[in-house]
């Protein structure tokens, strides 16, 4: 019966380091293997629900809508950190605790004082941090030797991760606000100084409006000009039946001649080459009166996106709610043991399968 077995060894030596590579790597599942506790954690991230303006200066800068799915999968990545990993090996001995909280020496850290970049790859082995896009949950897993290890960390980063983004949100609103006022500063300022310049010319040339003037001059020129065409064709009538020395027509032509003179005198001010005409200083006054009016109207534009800011900045802080805190493990769910022997096993025969074909191909062809 030896020999028999010796004849089947050297005939198939693959199905032998099969079933050795089978009972090999059952063991280590089945005895060898550390427990390792799962804690589990689902959380969605919510921003306060505060009503604001339908145009803010932040919603111009960021476009709004699909923001927090993005927000999500920034969190997500800052969880997966560097920054993340090495918070924890300050706050939770994470070191420590891998490479001899009792990890057998496939599941453990081979090296506590192993390089960032080496620890950062063993990190993202222990901590799983999924977004389920559908339902948009956060969906954390953290593995650790330890139950009470598992929890801590779990809670560290539900904690360190709300506080990240809020630190995130708060310096890019500080940076808007701190910006709008400055520009309100200016605007305020410049604001100021049109009014004050308005209101010096006003002082300047005793008028309130002088504007309002020159349509009040206007107005009585007409009027001048009308009484003038009366009396010139009253003039016309008596000329016709009295002499030009007669009382009445003298009379009605020094009535025209003052009408005349004063009619003049209104023109002049109203439009001359030189001097203070008032269609000048109507024009002066409108000039100061349109940068008056856009001086105000641009700091009316800034004081209401700097309260719209203000509000977006609240809006930026984020909370973390959870839908499911970090569990207690009460029993280990890693590894799972049979199921991962039984793929082994499941595999390897495959494997040994298709070598088996293969060689019995070759002794075909040899044949």
């Amino acid at each position: 019966m030896n020999s028999n077995l010796s004849r089947m060894i050297k005939r198939y030596p693959h199905w032998l380091a099969c079933f050795i590579l089978i009972l090999a790597v059952a063991f280590y599942w089945a005895v060898w293997a550390s427990d390792r506790y799962v804690s589990h954690a689902h959380v969605v991230l919510e921003s306060p629900q505060l009503s604001s303006p339908e145009l803010s200066f932040s919603s111009l800068l960021s476009g709004g809508g699909g923001a927090n799915n993005a927000d999500m999968l920034l969190l997500r990545d800052y969880l997966r950190s560097v920054d993340m990993l090495q918070y924890l090996v300050e706050n939770a001995n994470f070191r420590e605790h891998y490479a001899h909280g009792g990890g057998d020496f496939f599941s453990r850290l081979s090296d506590e004082n192993a390089p960032l970049e080496e620890l950062h790859d063993y990190y993202l082995k222990r901590i799983s941090v999924e977004l389920d896009e559908y339902a948009g949950v956060l969906r954390i897993d953290v593995e650790a030797f330890d139950p009470k290890e598992a929890h801590l960390i779990a809670n560290l980063l539900l904690e360190r991760g709300e506080q990240h983004m809020n630190d995130m949100g708060r310096r890019l609103a500080e940076e808007q606000v701190k910006f709008l006022q400055q520009q309100v500063d200016q605007l305020q300022a410049t604001f100021e100084q049109t009014r004050q310049a308005l209101v010096d010319y006003q002082n300047e040339n005793g008028l309130v409006s002088p504007t309002g003037t020159v349509e009040s001059l206007s107005g009585v020129v007409s009027t001048l000009e009308g009484q003038l065409a009366s009396l010139k064709a009253q003039k016309t009538a008596l000329s016709s039946f009295q002499s030009a020395s007669s009382p009445e027509v003298v009379r009605v032509k020094s009535q025209i001649n003052a009408l005349e003179d004063q009619i003049e005198k209104e023109k002049q001010r109203l439009a001359a080459q030189s001097g203070n005409a008032l269609n000048s200083l109507s024009s002066e006054y409108q000039r100061l009166q349109l940068q008056a009016k856009f001086a105000e109207e641009s700091y009316s534009g800034a004081l209401a996106a700097l309260q719209s800011t203000q509000v977006e900045a609240a809006r930026k802080l984020k909370q973390l709610s959870t839908l499911q805190s970090p569990t207690m493990p009460q029993y280990p769910e890693q590894p799972e043991r049979l199921y991962n022997i039984v793929v082994f096993a499941v595999i390897a025969l495959f494997i040994a399968l298709i070598v088996n074909m293969l060689i019995l191909i070759v002794k075909d062809h040899r044949d």
